[in-house]
C-alpha cells in the first residue's frame, strides 16, 4: 500500500508539473493518468484522486472555471474505463486513449457553450463552440495518445523485466 501511495504522489507530481511547463494548449497527460490509474492502482481512490487533485490544485493557480466539474466527472470515467481495459493490449489502450479525447471535448465544450456565457444559447452557438475547440482537440488527442503509449508501455516493460526480491533470491542461490 505504501508502495502505490508513492507511486501515485509521484505521478501527482508529474501531472502538476505539465500544467505548468510550458506546453501546447491541451497537450497535458492528464486524461492518460486517469486511464493508467483505473489500470493499474488496486486502491481507486488513489486512482481517482490523483488526476482531479492535479486538476484542482493547479486550477487554483491557474483560474477556476465553469467546466470544473465537467473535467472532474470526466477523469472519473476515464479511470473507470481505465479498470476495464486490458492494459497489456495496445489496441485497447489506443481505443481508450482516443474514446477519452473524444468524449472529453464533447462533454467540455458543451459545458462551456451551456454555462460559459461566451457562445449564444442556440445550435449555431454549441456548433460554433465545437468547430472553435477543433485546434485544441488536436492536441488533447495527439497527447493523451502518446502519453498513453508512455505511461502503459513504461509500466509494462517495469513489469515484465523487473525481478521481485524472491526472483532475485533465487537467482543468486541458482548460481551458487
Amino acid at each position: 500500500m505504501k508502495k502505490e501511495i508513492l507511486f501515485g504522489f509521484g505521478i501527482l507530481v508529474l501531472a502538476l508539473l505539465s500544467r505548468f511547463l510550458p506546453h501546447p494548449p491541451n497537450f497535458t497527460p492528464l486524461l492518460a493518468i486517469a486511464l493508467f490509474g483505473g489500470a493499474i492502482f488496486k486502491n481507486k481512490k488513489i486512482a481517482l484522486a490523483v488526476p482531479i487533485v492535479a486538476v484542482f490544485l493547479s486550477d487554483l493557480v491557474l483560474g477556476l472555471h465553469e467546466s470544473m466539474i465537467a473535467v472532474y466527472l470526466c477523469l472519473g470515467m476515464f479511470m473507470y474505463m481505465g479498470m476495464k481495459l486490458n492494459r497489456k493490449n495496445s489496441k485497447s489502450v489506443a481505443t481508450n486513449a482516443i474514446a477519452s479525447a473524444i468524449i472529453f471535448f464533447i462533454v467540455t465544450n458543451f459545458t462551456v457553450w451551456a454555462f460559459g456565457g461566451i457562445y449564444e444559447q442556440s445550435l449555431s452557438g454549441l456548433m460554433l463552440s465545437y468547430t472553435s475547440a477543433i485546434p485544441f482537440f488536436n492536441w488533447n488527442l495527439l497527447s493523451t495518445l502518446l502519453f498513453s503509449g508512455v505511461l502503459f508501455g513504461a509500466y509494462n516493460l517495469f513489469e515484465k523485466y523487473s525481478f521481485s526480491e524472491a526472483k532475485v533470491q533465487e537467482i543468486r542461490i541458482d548460481k551458487k
